[in-house]
């Protein structure tokens, strides 16, 4: 590695983009982690984050420090995670609040209760973050923010959700930028960041509670964002960082497979709307670039050539979600044993809402070790931005 420092006019056109994927997001912290120790001048003053990525977009734009302290803090935030500071996991929660819904539902509402929201209350994670993320009690406003935007360390942060009444991805932005977009397929909120937004985005449907904002309903950040590399590019990237959970080829069995499970067809379904369209945007990033390249600047109406770079897992996150579901609390292991089938080798579904200590360990260092194996790369795009 070079070791030079970054200049802090480059530093202002880099993004950093994390995506989706529950538990998964603890990947992206072992990719920052070794980069945070190979890059320590690298500081994205750009941070978006949707569902999970959410938590980690806002815990790094709000903490006081040196990037690496602040990336090293966050990693002791998933370590000292456990399911139960997550969501209540006792085998009376979990089974009151399923027995209502199906109540509910086979009786078409007649009974059951009609105000169950989620399949688990996961207050304990509000609570969690309250602390973690040095947030006022009362409206839950994370003071960090507006004093590292002050400081000039961050540019912006953006929080994405879904409008369960309008449909549409919302992007509530913490700027000190004059003005922000409108009108894109991502609508855009000026707002002082609080625990309650990041609850919002990182809500999963059906099983996190949505959240009330402003009078209206959210949920996770991902069920409606077909382009997740939006909401950087609308604040000033040039140069965009954008870390994956999903591995980019799964693995793929050709033996004869059973009838799919109601498991594996959730997290199927999980992945395509939320691990999925980084991809594409990525891709299209890179065709407009390319024709960006070849017409003349005059002709470029106001766009602007942005790089992109993912970063991903080499291991299928899922096959060590199934691995490692013994570690978890003994009233999920049983309700996932009959929500998947037990002998099916991979566990998407089980890898977004495994936050056991085992679990969240193996992905931080299957992060730092995909990072560091493609070091040279992603320290030649980084720096890349120094020359432009």
């Amino acid at each position: 590695m070079s070791g030079g420092e970054f200049h802090t006019d480059s530093n202002s056109g880099q993004a950093l983009v994390l995506t989706g994927g529950g538990a998964r997001a603890a990947y992206q912290v072992g990719c920052l982690r070794a980069i945070a120790q190979a890059l320590p001048d690298y500081r994205p003053q750009i941070l978006t984050g949707v569902s999970a990525g959410a938590i980690n977009a806002t815990y790094l734009a709000a903490a006081q420090g040196t990037w690496r302290q602040s990336v090293e803090a966050l990693v002791q935030l998933w370590l000292q995670m456990r399911t139960d500071k997550v969501y209540r996991t006792g085998l009376g929660a979990l089974a009151s609040r399923l027995g209502h819904w199906g109540l509910h539902f086979a009786t078409g509402g007649r009974f059951g209760r009609k105000d169950i929201r989620g399949m688990v209350n996961n207050q304990p994670l509000r609570d969690y973050l309250l602390g973690q993320l040095a947030a006022q009690a009362g409206g839950g406003e994370i003071l960090g923010v507006d004093r590292n935007l002050a400081a000039g360390w961050l540019k912006a942060l953006a929080v994405v959700t879904t409008n369960y009444t309008s449909g549409r991805s919302e992007a509530w932005v913490d700027t000190l930028q004059p003005s922000i977009w409108s009108g894109s397929q991502v609508h855009a909120r000026r707002a002082s960041l609080s625990v309650e937004h990041v609850m919002a985005s990182a809500a999963l449907p059906f099983f996190f509670p949505s959240v009330n904002l402003q009078g209206q309903w959210h949920g996770d950040g991902g069920v409606r964002l077909a382009a997740p590399l939006s909401p950087a590019m609308r604040l000033g990237a040039r140069r965009i960082l954008a870390v994956s959970p999903q591995a980019k080829a799964e693995t793929q069995t050709e033996s004869a497979a059973a009838y799919p499970s109601p498991g594996q067809v959730a997290g199927v379904m999980l992945n395509a709307i939320f691990l999925d369209l980084l991809d594409y945007d990525a891709l299209q990033m890179r065709r407009i670039n390319e024709l960006l390249r070849v017409i003349p600047e005059s002709e470029w109406d106001g766009r602007r050539p942005v790089e992109v770079m993912v970063l991903r897992p080499q291991e299928d996150l899922g096959q060590v979600a199934r691995q490692s579901q013994s570690q978890m609390p003994p009233a999920f292991r049983f309700f996932a044993g009959g929500f998947g089938g037990r002998d099916e080798p991979t566990a998407d579904a089980l890898s977004m809402v495994n936050f056991e200590p085992g679990y969240i360990g193996q992905l931080i260092d299957f992060g730092e070790q995909d990072t560091r194996a493609r070091m040279p790369q992603i320290e030649a795009f980084l720096r890349a931005g120094e020359q432009g």
